[in-house]
């Protein structure tokens, strides 16, 4: 019942007109960024971050919450119509999607895709809102020791999760737990690492890392690499579908939803596996087999697109309970939750409660809103593909710039914004992930704090993070989240060749 009336509270808090409207234009900015090729959640966050500076934190959270799910859903239109998917969670989407669009069905496979992540979406919300408490209530018992292997845990995670080899992951980690040490020590007072530079005594901002990384950076890669694709655009139907196809996509919602939801909540989770996953379930159970891989199924556009949103929002439970993020976009979101000076992890209920409930009741007006948005007007959404290129990333390069200047006035941050921009590129280049780099700098001083405290409570032995119980199964954990999901991809992968060589 104390759930219940804290979320009725939320919903006093995100139904104000100021939030209502911050929900509105995050799922408006989210949808477009969803459609728009190559520019994802997490330049579109990372872009609007400066936006913390004067924004009060919870339509801030309101605001960036909204990009982040209603990216997904923009996501389909491309993948669709296009046959590109913008997100790595709408690869599946696009296999069955592009056929049905092909064939003349292009406005069932979008309407199927819009109410899957509705009906996704606002089921996981339902789950956020009952599991994240009982989530926090037992990770606030935990001590220094506990602490730092969870922070060990986070890293991990990124590292291991977010890029192309666990090896590339961690140098990116490193270099970002290396960021997070300029500045002055925590406990002796010293400075470190400034190189005798004043604007460095405070550290570097996150905000200007985030921005450096994951806007700059994706300009100028695209600028500098990617050149013009020529793509063929399907026909738009009316965005209807039949009884029959009615009867066949609910199902696939209910169970992807369910499929989707754990490999949210876990660490070493993602989109990808479940999209997969649910795929092969719908393909396994359907009962128009002929369908998949030639006119388009939509049990296969149904099932995997309500299993990449569940999953979306069910990373929420990490971030907020535990403080680790499990995707690009979160990894940020940790980086503006920082900005107002809150640490997501197990105190954030007793100490912001108004805030995170006031977010997870904005879910469920985002959802609807979203919904409201997607069928209607995904005419309007695709037209947004006509935009040049050069002016969109011309746009971005503009607004980050003025955002970073904005938070200091300072000439030496926009030095410092476009040479964190060119490691981007680097970074990109040799298909280094950025997240890690977020995270490290965030999380690497807050874990140096929990380690010097653990070891001062083990008077001086490191054995005290196996003498432990909780320590030591989060070491556990830790071992399964780098062994588990390597296990998973390479049946899921293994399970996706028997399907396209059963389809050939």
């Amino acid at each position: 019942m104390d759930t219940l009336n804290l979320l009725m509270q939320g919903f006093i808090t995100a139904a104000t007109p100021i939030n209502l409207m911050w929900a509105f234009v995050g799922c408006m900015i989210g949808t477009a960024v969803g459609v728009l090729p190559g520019i994802g959640p997490a330049v579109a966050v990372a872009m609007l971050l400066p936006i913390t500076v004067k924004v009060e934190a919870t339509a801030s959270m309101i605001f960036f919450g909204g990009i982040y799910y209603g990216a997904m859903y923009g996501g389909s239109t491309t993948s669709i119509l296009l046959n590109t998917p913008g997100e790595a969670g709408s690869m599946v989407t696009a296999m069955e999607g592009n056929k049905m669009a092909k064939h003349g069905r292009a406005g069932a496979a979008l309407a199927t895709a819009a109410i899957g992540s509705f009906v996704a979406g606002t089921i996981a919300t339902v789950l956020v809102t009952f599991f994240a408490p009982l989530v926090a209530e037992y990770a606030v018992r935990l001590g220094p020791p506990e602490y730092f292997m969870l922070m060990v845990l986070a890293f991990t995670t990124v590292s291991a999760v977010l890029g192309k080899s666990t090896l590339r992951g961690m140098v990116a980690l490193f270099v970002g737990l290396a960021m997070g040490l300029i500045g002055i020590d925590q406990i002796t007072g010293q400075a470190r690492y400034t190189g005798g530079v004043p604007e460095l005594m405070d550290g570097i901002e996150v905000v200007l890392i985030a921005v450096g990384l994951f806007a700059v950076g994706e300009a100028l890669y695209n600028v500098m690499y990617e050149g013009r694709v020529d793509e063929t655009q399907n026909r738009l139907t009316s965005t209807h579908m039949t009884k029959e196809e009615w009867k066949r996509s609910w199902p696939a919602w209910i169970r992807a939803t369910f499929i989707g939801f754990p490999f949210g909540t876990v660490p070493a989770g993602g989109s990808e596996i479940p999209t997969f996953l649910s795929y092969a379930a719908e393909k396994k159970l359907s009962k128009h087999k002929e369908e998949f891989g030639t006119t388009g199924a939509i049990e296969g556009v149904a099932g995997p697109e309500a299993a990449n949103n569940a999953a979306i929002t069910a990373t929420l439970i990490p971030l907020l309970t535990l403080g680790i993020p499990t995707s690009n976009t979160t990894a940020i979101l940790l980086g503006a939750f920082q900005n107002y000076g809150i640490q997501p992890g197990p105190q954030l209920f007793d100490t912001n409660g108004a805030m995170v409930w006031a977010l997870i009741a904005s879910m469920y007006i985002g959802n609807v809103m979203l919904l409201i948005l997607n069928l209607p007007l995904v005419g309007l959404w695709v037209k947004l593909l006509n935009i040049p290129k050069s002016y969109l990333y011309a746009g971005i390069l503009v607004f980050s710039t003025l955002g970073v200047y904005g938070m200091r006035q300072s000439a030496f941050d926009l030095v410092l914004l476009y040479a964190i921009g060119l490691l981007g590129v680097v970074m990109r280049r040799f298909d280094f992930p950025a997240a890690p780099v977020v995270v490290g700098m965030i999380l690497g001083p807050l874990a140096e704090a929990q380690m010097r405290n653990a070891v001062a409570i083990g008077e001086g032995k490191w054995t005290i993070f196996l003498e432990r119980p909780g320590s030591l199964t989060l070491i556990v954990i830790v071992l399964c989240v780098l062994i588990i999901p390597r296990l998973l991809r390479r049946w899921a992968a293994k399970k996706l060749r028997a399907i396209e060589g059963g389809a050939g």
